[in-house]
């Protein structure tokens, strides 16, 4: 089968198996999903086209008509108030439904994903906290022995980077919106006690891991990414690093479409190590689509 998972920035595909339970091809493309959003409420015409011609290249790529497709979408499907006519048009002229799942559904997939490549590193934790830092939004999900709580919140990638014009606006804007995050944790900490481990899924972290390796986009290795321990000095390193390159230099490296963004990224990763206590992070690549694919073969 192929799983899709399309976010507020980035378009993802994959192949699994249900009989070997075995990823095979992947495809992806950052289509900014969530591009003006804050200003207009609507996924743009130019988002649109993104993700069609996406669409047609994942599909020239892994043939969608050779297996079945299960196809997901996040925050700004959730919050465009054109969604309706966008998904139509996606069905229409790119051949997939798309479901627009919830926070807590995309929290259980990207659990769902993350732990079965935590087993398959052979790391094992029975309590921690994990974040998925999106285009549009950022989850935080809490696991502590078989149970599991998560919230989601507004605060993105994209709409962070589109709302502020320097990284002096990113970190005051940042201030303001991890009240409610801030909140949040101190009372699950208050409750359950402190997670002992750490772990960061999407695209930043594992941006900064690739950046520290010395890869670049067209090398990116998933093997070395998954299970890599990125510091919190690490991320700092990474952030000097990519904001000292030209915008065409820093996307040689982490890709077209993330140069203008890496820094409301890094960011708000840096400040969630903060928040939640931690000056280490397990990174690993999988996340939604991933977790739809597990869930899709297990459910089938």
């Amino acid at each position: 089968m192929i799983a899709i998972d399309l976010g507020s920035n980035s378009f993802r595909c994959i192949e699994y198996s249900c009989k070997t339970k075995q990823f095979g091809r992947s495809f992806e493309r950052i289509v900014k999903t969530a591009d003006r959003m804050h200003e207009t409420g609507i996924i743009s015409d130019g988002a649109i086209s993104r993700v069609l011609e996406a669409l047609q290249e994942a599909d020239n790529t892994l043939d969608f008509s050779s297996q079945t497709v299960k196809a997901v979408t996040t925050q700004a499907m959730r919050m465009a108030s054109n969604a309706d006519d966008v998904l139509q048009r996606f069905k229409k002229e790119g051949g997939v439904t798309f479901e627009v799942i919830d926070a807590d559904r995309e929290a259980f997939y990207t659990l769902q994903a993350v732990q079965a490549r935590l087993n398959a590193l052979q790391i094992q934790s029975e309590h921690f906290v994990l974040i998925d830092v999106g285009g549009g939004s950022t989850e935080i999900i809490f696991y502590k022995e078989g149970s599991t709580e998560s919230r989601s919140f507004p605060i993105g990638i994209v709409t962070t980077a589109q709302q502020c014009e320097d990284g002096e606006d990113i970190y005051d804007y940042l201030d303001k919106q991890f009240y409610m995050l801030v909140d949040y944790i101190n009372v699950y900490y208050q409750a359950n006690g402190n997670p002992g481990a750490f772990v960061a899924t999407a695209g930043t972290p594992t941006t900064m891991a690739a950046y520290l390796l010395g890869m670049n986009y067209s090398d990116y290795d998933v093997e070395k990414i998954n299970g890599y321990k990125l510091s919190l000095e690490g991320t700092q390193e990474a952030l000097d690093g990519l904001m000292s390159l030209s915008e065409d230099d820093r996307a040689a490296i982490i890709g077209v479409g993330r140069e203008s963004l890496i820094l409301a990224g890094i960011v708000i990763v840096q400040k969630l190590y903060d928040v939640l206590g931690f000056t280490e992070a397990i990174v690993i690549d999988d996340g939604v689509r991933e977790g739809v694919a597990i869930d899709y073969c297990e459910n089938k």
